[in-house]
């Protein structure tokens, strides 16, 4: 039994169902409950992978750092382990795993043919002594090394918290360098860890909030390189962009992609006043969605393409609005204290997340659909522009610190306020997209 993925053009990834050793299906599998209510992290033995001493040693750190990343898992020191399993195949001896208090445990080797590798892993539920899912094994082109051992952590993340992994994606971001009265930027793309980064435009010209369409492989983005803001668009794979809006009377900014990559919403200024319009990406069709004196901007579709979350003063203040496609009028969903802006919604629906301002100070924070439920995740000098891992449990955001020689910097943060992390990247960076997973 064996089955192939494709993942790209040039890169292929495999996936089977080792030979050997027999699964063991089980009555209660471990899983960890990432709620509110966890406290203590899940621990996890990832000994040394079996196979090309250098490359596994790679490849098994990245699984470690992923899912150790997360704030679900604590990993157990190697030098404390009592198994040394001589091979891959060699039985699991329960008893010495539980005795440092592992609860789950991964197995892995790996095999380096030319310019090719081969990994196989198993995951083991030490708790109930019974392998824990299928083995698998991923072949892969060495050079592409990291996203195999990111498929491995997707796999064991899935399959111990019962929730869609997102280790295997990218995130689209503006490098920023110079002073803050003449910052230059950049776009770039990297894996969602910070690692295999690829710039997509040059510093010749101002750009901003890139965002990825739907299936990862084009980028809509704000250009200055007219002299004004206008929309591109552009392809991943061959880094070329073509304009979307050309429009010299008017300003266009702030684009998003529809779930199904057909249509842009975007903010679009005219004589003073600012709007939400639609254009369809194909035929560059457009048309208005509000109609308003007021400042209406920083669109997001929900994930059904049915409905828009947008920002607007139209109160007087910023708050967030939801409206449908059909020209309806829109429903105010947020009401604290404060001015909201950039949302966005989550890949699952069911929230939110939004920049506020309150005072002197910036939150990132949640709200359901309807406005109930407003949570604070961060707090900051400067905390903007969230965006979702695919699969909606993490948020990605900026954080900016303050005076003369201030940067900005991406954080992440799990949607319980718990686990922050800033980005592991040696360089100013802002404006966060991240992509779908990847296949």
């Amino acid at each position: 039994m064996f089955r192939r993925l494709i993942l790209a053009p040039a890169f292929l990834l495999a996936a089977a169902l080792l030979p050997a050793g027999p699964v063991l299906a089980q009555d209660t599998p471990l899983r960890i409950e990432i709620t509110d209510g966890v406290i203590e992290p899940m621990s996890i033995a990832i000994p040394a992978f079996h196979g090309d001493a250098e490359i596994a040693a790679r490849i098994r750190q990245v699984v470690a750092d992923d899912l150790t990343g997360t704030g679900l898992f604590s990993e157990i020191p190697v030098e404390t382990h009592v198994a040394r399993p001589a091979s891959f195949t060699e039985a699991v001896s329960y008893d010495d795993w539980r005795a440092v208090n592992a609860q789950a445990l991964v197995s892995a080797e790996v095999r380096q043919m030319g310019d090719n590798i081969s990994v196989g892993f198993r995951l083991f539920d030490v708790v109930s002594g019974q392998p824990q899912g299928d083995g698998m094994q991923f072949d892969a082109r060495a050079a592409d090394w990291r996203r195999a051992a990111h498929k491995i952590a997707d796999q064991i993340y899935a399959r111990l918290t019962g929730e869609k992994p997102y280790f295997d994606s990218r995130v689209a971001f503006v490098q920023e360098t110079g002073p803050k009265s003449a910052r230059i930027k950049r776009i770039g793309v990297m894996d969602y860890d910070g690692a295999n980064i690829l710039w997509m435009t040059d510093s010749s010209s101002l750009v901003l909030a890139p965002k990825f369409s739907p299936d990862g492989r084009r980028l809509l983005f704000t250009s200055y390189d007219s002299g004004f803001p206008q929309i591109q668009l552009m392809d991943v794979a061959t880094v070329s962009a073509r304009p979307l809006t050309r429009d010299a009377s008017t300003m266009a900014f702030a684009p998003t992609f529809s779930p199904d990559g057909r249509w842009v919403a975007y903010s679009r200024e005219q004589g003073g006043n600012t709007d939400i319009w639609l254009m369809d990406v194909a035929t560059g069709a457009q048309r208005a969605l509000t109609n308003s004196p007021a400042i209406d901007t920083s669109p997001g579709f929900s994930p059904d393409g049915q409905r828009i979350v947008f920002e607007s003063d139209r109160s007087g203040a910023p708050q967030l609005y939801i409206m449908g496609l059909d020209g309806a009028e829109p429903s105010r969903i947020s009401f604290g204290d404060g001015r909201y802006g950039t949302p966005t919604w989550s890949p699952k629906g069911d929230l939110i997340a939004f920049t506020k301002q309150i005072g002197e100070r910036f939150h990132i924070g949640t709200m359901r659909t309807d406005g109930s439920s407003e949570r604070m995740l961060t707090e900051s000098f400067l905390d903007e522009g969230p965006t979702w891992a695919p699969n909606g449990r993490v948020v990605m955001f900026t954080r900016a610190t303050p005076g003369g020689n201030g940067q900005p910097r991406l954080h992440s943060v799990d949607i319980t306020g718990r686990n922050m992390r800033p980005m592991n990247l040696d360089f100013a960076a802002s404006d966060p997209s991240w992509g779908p997973l990847l296949p």
